[in-house]
């Protein structure tokens, strides 16, 4: 309860044993055995926070802790959106550290999914959900010469690998927490009417089943609180209680990396005025450099079975400052169910003497609602509206989309242009054998007429030369025919003077003599 300015965890005797406001965000610790009061101490916190007007975050894990809604303003969360309202994120909020814990990567495959982020970072495209995801790795890989030099080698058979991670994170359910609207942490910070701080309560009954899942998502939300909540130093009282259940499966198989994040977020938070309390069965569950961190622990009963068990008990004995009046480590293994030993920090951040206390009850320890009163909270509720239906932005995926359509169409076009060149060329080959068989028909062509016409002019030639051979013959015998008359009609006159011998001089020289006057034709 909160009584007097101080949260009153319970009864040592007479006396209160409290957590001082101040100190409240300074982190806490509940321990024990299955059985022996966690559950009931943590609702007792978480009331009187909450009476306070401190907002209140925790899991239900067995669903044991919905019946505060009866004295409680109280917000069901489910990251399915099945008993509650729907808690989703972000590929990019959730960033490669807590993703490569979500899929169980090795360090070269983390160190991949870091470089993607990057990349995706540095050309501004953003990584909402799991197929945005995928098709960043993807387009990577795709491109990793052009990457390689700035970011470092991507090989296809590394993206295939973490693709193939995503794909076995979708079938549990990947794509309806990675989805918007995503959670706005500023809704866990109301009031009730009445002034009292919201209980928020997240529905593990079937997150519970995923260990992997359940830490990664409450040390996201952790992690948010961190980053967005602004530094206010020692507040008079913690602006938030953040509840982690199961604990130890937050500190499972854990890398270096991620454990470095832990320390941070744990030994940080507390400067924005939240206080962080791990629920556990162990202490040994939680690593030393975070145990050293939570000064307000509440020890229900831890059994020894064994040599180990004795010594875990030993040492959790050891943490506590001791009180004169009972031995701790005895006191530990013969706590009652309700019983812890407790010690605080106290005003002046010192931790109290371990007190062995009787834990109040909580005002709702046996309250319970039923799923349909439980639905009825949740429809009612104002931030439901903002949450119920999913969108799907414009992000990687599409632009990726757009780029490859882009790209596909680009090497369409080039292909065709390709083809089309190759077309032109063959086109242009067939043209000119076309041309040099035209040309070589047209010389032939050519020289046949050619032939055909010196053939032709030759048989002109033959046939003015024949007939210049007749015209001389004609001419010869019309020359000869009328010398022939020539000499004969001088013979004749010759005759007639000198006789005989005269007529024969005569007709030999006027033959002659016609030959001479006709044969200039005869040329």
């Amino acid at each position: 309860m909160y009584k007097d300015g101080k949260f009153v965890i319970g009864m040592a005797g007479e006396k209160e044993i409290v957590i001082e406001p101040r100190m409240a965000n300074r982190h806490g610790l509940v321990t024990g055995a299955t059985g022996t009061g966690k559950t009931t101490t943590l609702k007792t916190l978480a009331e009187s926070f909450s009476e306070a007007g401190v907002p209140v975050f925790f899991s239900d894990v067995k669903g044991d802790l919905k019946g505060m809604a009866k004295n409680f303003p109280v917000t069901f969360w489910d990251i399915y959106g099945n008993g509650g309202i729907p808690a989703r994120t972000t590929i990019s909020e959730m960033g490669p550290i807590l993703l490569s814990k979500l899929m169980d990567l090795n360090d070269t495959q983390s160190d991949v999914l870091s470089v993607v982020f990057k990349i995706a970072d540095d050309q501004g495209l953003l990584l909402i959900d799991t197929k945005d995801l995928k098709a960043m790795i993807q387009y990577v890989a795709e491109n990793n010469k052009e990457f390689a030099a700035s970011y470092g080698n991507v090989t296809q058979q590394t993206a295939t690998t973490i693709i193939r991670n995503i794909v076995a994170m979708e079938t549990k359910g990947a794509e309806s927490f990675f989805a918007e609207p995503a959670l706005n942490i500023a809704d866990f910070f109301v009031t009730g009417y009445d002034g009292k701080g919201m209980v928020n309560i997240l529905d593990a009954s079937q997150l519970i089943h995923d260990a992997t899942l359940y830490s990664t998502f409450l040390l996201w939300m952790l992690s948010e609180l961190f980053e967005t909540l602004p530094e206010i130093g020692d507040p008079e009282k913690p602006r938030m209680a953040f509840f982690f259940d199961e604990a130890h499966l937050l500190f499972k198989d854990i890398n270096k990396a991620l454990m470095d994040k832990i320390e941070q977020v744990i030994k940080l938070i507390r400067s924005k005025g939240v206080g962080v309390y791990f629920i556990t069965q162990s202490p040994k569950d939680i690593p030393d450099s975070i145990l050293a961190q939570l000064g307000n622990k509440i020890q229900h009963g831890l059994r020894a079975y064994t040599p180990a068990d004795e010594k875990v008990v030993k040492t959790v004995a050891d943490t506590f400052r001791a009180n004169p009046e009972f031995n701790t480590y005895e006191t530990i293994l013969n706590l009652g169910v309700g019983e812890a030993l407790v010690s605080t920090l106290g005003p002046d951040g010192i931790p109290t003497v371990v007190e062995k206390t009787k834990i109040l009850a909580p005002i709702s320890m046996k309250e319970d609602i039923t799923p349909e009163e439980k639905q009825q909270y949740v429809l009612s509720n104002n931030a439901y509206l903002r949450y119920q239906n999913m969108f799907d932005r414009d992000s990687a995926y599409e632009f990726l989309q757009r780029l490859n359509e882009k790209r596909i169409l680009e090497e369409e076009e080039a292909a065709a242009l390709k083809e089309q060149e190759k077309i032109n060329a063959t086109q242009a080959k067939i043209a000119e054998i076309e041309a040099r068989k035209a040309q070589k028909e047209a010389e032939k062509e050519a020289a046949r007429l050619q032939k055909e016409q010196e053939k032709e002019l030759l048989r002109l030639q033959k046939e003015r030369e024949k007939e210049e051979l007749e015209r001389k013959k004609a001419i010869k015998r019309v020359a000869n025919s009328a010398a022939g008359s020539i000499g004969r009609q001088i013979g004749r006159s010759l005759g007639s003077a000198g006789g005989t011998a005269g007529k024969n001089i005569g007709g030999s020289v006027g033959a002659q003599l016609a030959r001479s006057i006709l044969g200039t034709f005869l040329k």
